[in-house]
């Protein structure tokens, strides 16, 4: 009986520090100044990788919508603020060969500079400029394969990105 007190007091000193020292969830904070609206445009793609844009947008959109489904809008004029994306570049480099000459393992390596603004235009309420994320895949020879890994490292980068980009708007770092 003594132990289960002691237990249980210990178990209550801990709930209370944690909620003292401000502890909570990744994703679980509030939106920048009191934003409850969010409209998401489609990112802008500074790259020459086409159709990039599409993938990267519609991941944050199903991101969102899975952390916070009555947060989005899909109208700017309804939304407290609106989420720009810039995909400034995405390249793939290699990072393991077989021999001097072939490739075996490679990434793709995306950077992305996002801004929370008010409707109108103006005032931004929060920026992350430089977000990086990076993807290895496995090379291949056959010029399909080696797409369709890429693809799959870029639809698999895109996922992490979304959630990271979520994480640190919520969380304002």
């Amino acid at each position: 009986m003594h132990n289960q007190i002691r237990n249980s007091a210990f178990a209550l000193l801990c709930t209370v520090v944690l909620i003292a020292c401000g502890y909570r969830f990744a994703g679980q904070g509030q939106y920048p100044k009191g934003v409850e609206k969010i409209f998401i445009e489609m990112f802008e793609n500074r790259t020459s990788k086409v159709g990039i844009e599409r993938v990267v947008t519609n991941q944050v959109v199903f991101e969102f919508t899975r952390q916070r489904d009555a947060s989005l809008t899909n109208k700017a004029e309804t939304a407290d603020a609106i989420l720009k994306g810039v995909i400034q570049t995405i390249r793939t480099q290699t990072l393991s060969r077989i021999g001097t000459e072939v490739a075996s393992e490679r990434e793709v390596i995306m950077v992305v500079d996002l801004r929370l603004t008010k409707p109108d235009g103006g005032e931004v309420i929060w920026a992350a400029k430089g977000v990086v994320d990076r993807q290895a895949y496995d090379a291949s020879d056959n010029k399909l394969e080696e797409d369709r890994n890429e693809s799959l490292a870029i639809a698999r980068l895109s996922e992490r990105m979304s959630e990271r980009i979520f994480s640190r708007l919520t969380n304002d770092f």
